[in-house]
């Protein structure tokens, strides 16, 4: 595939410690607790309780060391930017006004600052870094998230292919490929392979994930069931009991001679689906397929008669 350089970048997108550090403005101040409102869009979605406990301990020491990064509302209300875990911890350590610094940011703004904010933490799982980053390509390349999962794949099967590329694609490649360099962790190609299949986790346990029910490598280790139902019953009374990432391990042991003997189980489903179908199949108009049915019946009613 031959890629032919436009000569445009992506737009740079500004560290944290930019907004934190604007000389011509007012440095920190201070704001009541209850005049500062959670974001709409927030992209960390779990908080580890043991790691917010150590933290709460040290607020009630030594107070907000960093003051967090706010942008004004009406009525004397902020908007958080950066620094929900430290807000919490000083909630629940029981303070009433924390250090702030407010900068007037517009949405897409803000939104970019919460995202960096999160790529920066050490316990960043995988599914949260892969959704972080997505977010800061749609705002770069001002699509959707699903849209650029789209541009990745078209470059992936232009490559493959030997195909090259139309001027749009390219454009927003390069920028893609821009940003991730800025990030430090990917290219495109690596990101496509190993990082977008998180996404396609069955929608139960990601959806757990993302509540922040339970841990990243819990998770994967409950996402390997395939049943189902097996995985479901899983999955809630991991998040029920909190169950350790080896008692969870140990349960899968337990189910895999019920999962091997899922022939029965398969059946009956195919068995299920064909009733559904059968109930809104026009056959019933049709005489010989209406008998044949009926034979079939016939034939099943009377194999489960048989002892």
């Amino acid at each position: 595939m031959a890629v032919k350089k436009s000569g445009r970048t992506a737009p740079e997108l500004k560290t944290l410690d930019a907004y934190l550090s604007k000389p011509s403005e007012p440095s920190t101040s201070k704001a009541p607790i209850d005049k500062i409102r959670h974001p709409l869009k927030q992209p960390r979605r779990y908080f580890a309780p043991d790691k917010l406990a150590q933290l709460v301990k040290s607020v009630k020491e030594h107070g907000i060391l960093e003051p967090l990064l706010v942008r004004p509302l009406e009525a004397g209300e902020y908007e958080l930017v950066a620094g929900e875990r430290r807000l919490r911890a000083a909630r629940d350590a029981g303070l009433t006004e924390v250090p702030i610094v407010s900068r007037a940011l517009d949405d897409k703004q803000a939104l970019q600052i919460a995202l960096m904010e999160n790529l920066q933490r050490e316990d960043l799982n995988p599914l949260e870094e892969t959704e972080a980053v997505l977010e800061l390509l749609a705002i770069v390349l001002e699509l959707d998230t699903r849209e650029v999962v789209s541009v990745l794949h078209q470059s992936y099967n232009a490559k493959q292919r030997g195909i090259e590329l139309n001027q749009n694609v390219l454009i927003q490649l390069e920028k893609i490929e821009s940003l991730l360099s800025s990030i430090g962790r990917f290219n495109a190609g690596t990101f496509r392979s190993s990082r977008l299949p998180l996404l396609n986790l069955p929608s139960d346990v990601l959806e757990a994930l993302r509540k922040g029910e339970l841990e990243y490598t819990k998770a994967m280790a409950i996402a390997r069931v395939k049943d189902e139902q097996l995985r479901s019953d899983l999955l809630s009374l991991a998040i029920a009991e909190n169950l350790s990432l080896n008692e969870i391990k140990a349960h899968i042991k337990e189910l895999k001679p019920q999962s091997e003997s899922t022939p029965q189980r398969i059946m009956l489903e195919r068995l299920s689906e064909i009733s559904k179908r059968l109930q809104k199949s026009k056959t019933w108009g049709e005489r010989k397929k209406r008998e044949r049915i009926a034979r079939l019946l016939d034939e099943l009613d009377k194999l489960t008669k048989e002892s």
